[in-house]
């Protein structure tokens, strides 16, 4: 969520301004684990989100998180 974040800041936009995001998840057993930092990221107003569980992903990454956020004001 860190990176995530750091991602959206040096494109002018935040977390807060999040409206959807997809969660790619290599492990559906991983989804209680990365339920609670996700909720913890958006504990005020949570974005429309999906989860899907995938065969593999890039470099072995556990995780992958895809945002759609507004710009920047």
């Amino acid at each position: 969520m860190a990176n995530l974040a750091a991602i959206l800041d040096a494109a002018g936009s935040s977390l807060d301004r999040v409206i959807k995001t997809t969660i790619f998840l290599q492990d559906m057993a991983d989804f209680a684990a990365v339920n609670a930092i996700y909720g913890a990221a958006f504990s005020v107003t949570p974005p429309a989100r999906s989860t899907v569980q995938v065969a593999g992903l890039p470099l072995g990454a556990l995780v992958e998180i895809e945002a759609i956020a507004l710009a920047g004001q």
